[in-house]
């Protein structure tokens, strides 16, 4: 298929009023519009990697404002990740965890920052009914480090628990705790920011990146830069305890003034420990700008619902969104239950509209079928480590994105999430998908009976195409192409629909039939390949 026909499929409805005044003129008013099946599955579609039949049925029955609840009720830190990889010259033993161990050997780190990156694929794979994962991705996207700059495993997974922490709480204190992060002290040199050489990286981005943006209406200057670099003088890294700590003798103890944009604010220079309480001046002062609330709400809407903006969804939904940010204290709980709860929000115009990221396309596969992976954990470390890499060659290497901007789907004008799809990432992810529905990849497999019998009633193949559909696509097909399904690929051209129901209920009473078993196992392979083959399935 040629990638513009892709793209306009989809996104097709949207983009066909994009000449039209607006895309749509909902905003932020609480929806109080239909709940059932197809909204509950779009809201935790977005929220989470994927929803599988037993999720989904979880929720039903509860209202949109208890199942949004319980998405944004925060998860306890994880069981943090162990040597998976064998020999381990600072002494941690196979199995045991390593994350507070002494700084090993280049070949030893290597190794484990493998073992992070496949743990932290399995937190995604296993993670609870909730936004929390997600919302790790979308800092680690947002506040970006890379782990081949760090080259401290220790440093690193203790980033990938900052971002946990702060994950649903509040945007000024994760922007501290983020700034004083032993990762990123290192990856944007702020270890070597002193009095006399201030090192400039970490404050521009600091602007630019983590809080007011680099908009039309974001005007911070050089000068603020420089006087931020000051500010942030003197802040260094313990290795042995892996924590941050200050220097008072690489602290400026002048004055930062700062430009109109920000008030025309002066930090007083502190001497001895008081240096570091400059930070909280600094972010007093940033985060009385306006345009740090629409900033992050942008990202948010970007990330969570569409990745256009025009005229009217900055009026009607990013301008209402970031005022409640803001009185809110910069609640990030706050601002996702104000967003996931609108109108906008179940708009139809805004279901089915995303691309899926690599995460949300295998993870999300993996979940909605429910792919079982093995209970020792070195092999459970393989198989996360495999799915890891296949997400890199999609264009996602969690750990690593390719700049400090983060991947360009979610920034880059004006194709967005559209990068995800190419010539070579597509039949990736085909591949993908072919091979877990039948031979199995690096033996992982799709089990299509198991899937199957949580439909409402896998015997009838009309009901059997319909439930498939709703689970495993965001967008409506056609008649012909659900006609086709049935008659083509589950009838295998017979004329009645007995031929399916019969098979079925062959299959349920004589399970050790193995020739109708690998016949209904047959039809159903066919079956879900066909519908993960076709453009619908990229969709969220």
């Amino acid at each position: 298929m040629d990638r513009r026909q892709f793209l306009t499929l989809s996104p097709g409805r949207a983009k066909q009023t994009r000449n039209a005044l607006a895309r749509t003129a909902s905003g932020m008013t609480p929806y109080t519009g239909s709940w059932g099946k197809l909204q509950l599955i779009h809201l935790l579609k977005r929220t989470t990697f994927g929803a599988s039949p037993d999720h989904i049925n979880a929720f039903s029955g509860m209202t949109m404002q208890q199942v949004v609840d319980a998405l944004l009720t925060p998860q306890p830190d994880p069981a943090p990740p162990v040597n998976n990889y064998g020999v381990d010259d600072g002494g941690v033993a196979p199995g045991a965890v390593w994350v507070r161990a002494a700084l090993g050997s280049e070949e030893l780190e290597r190794k484990r920052i493998g073992s992070y990156k496949a743990w932290w694929v399995g937190q995604m794979i296993n993670q609870q009914a909730g936004i929390h994962e997600k919302m790790v991705l979308f800092w680690h996207n947002h506040f970006v480090t890379e782990t081949t700059m760090v080259n401290d495993s220790r440093f690193i997974y203790q980033y990938n628990l900052t971002l946990r922490h702060h994950a649903l709480g509040n945007f000024k204190a994760l922007t501290k705790a983020v700034t004083l992060d032993p990762a990123m002290l290192v990856y944007l040199n702020g270890y070597l920011n002193s009095k006399g050489a201030a090192d400039e990286n970490y404050a521009r981005e600091l602007h630019e990146l983590f809080t007011v943006g680099k908009g039309p209406d974001s005007r911070y200057t050089e000068d603020d830069v420089r006087a931020t670099a000051r500010v942030l003088t003197g802040f260094r890294v313990d290795r042995t305890n892996i924590v941050s700590t200050f220097n008072t003798t690489q602290h400026d103890l002048t004055n930062k003034a700062f430009s109109g944009f920000y008030g025309n604010k002066v930090i007083s220079g502190q001497t001895g420990p008081d240096g570091a309480q400059e930070l909280d001046e600094l972010l007093k002062i940033i985060f009385l700008q306006p345009e740090v609330a629409k900033f992050i709400c942008r990202k948010l809407y970007r990330f969570f619902v569409y990745y256009e903006i025009d005229q009217a969804t900055e009026d009607n939904v990013i301008t209402p969104l970031a005022d409640i940010f803001r009185n809110s204290g910069y609640d990030i709980t706050v601002v996702l239950r104000a967003l996931l709860t609108s109108e906008h929000f179940f708009d139809p115009l805004n279901m089915a509209c995303l691309i899926k990221s690599p995460a949300d396309f295998c993870i999300g596969l993996l979940r909605e079928f429910n792919v079982k992976f093995p209970a020792d954990y070195p092999t459970q470390y393989e198989k996360w480590g495999a799915i890891h890499r296949v997400m890199a060659l999609m264009l996602q290497n969690l750990g690593d994105p390719p700049l400090v901007a983060g991947w360009d789907a979610y920034y880059q004008e004006p194709s967005f999430h559209e990068l995800w799809i190419n010539t070579d990432t597509l039949p990736k992810r085909n591949q993908f998908s072919d091979g877990l529905i039948g031979n199995g990849i690096n033996n992982l497999r799709i089990d299509p009976l198991a899937f199957a019998d949580k439909m409402s009633d896998p015997g009838n193949p009309v009901t059997l195409v319909n439930d498939s559909l709703a689970v495993l696509y965001r967008i409506d097909v056609s008649d012909t192409l659900k006609t086709f399904l049935k008659d083509n690929i589950l009838l295998a051209g017979q004329n009645t629909n007995a031929y399916w129901t019969n098979a079925w209920n062959r299959y349920k009473s004589t399970p050790s039939d193995m020739a109708n078993t690998n016949d209904v196992i047959g039809h159903l392979q066919a079956l879900y390949k066909y519908i993960m083959d076709l453009s619908e399935y990229q969709l969220s």
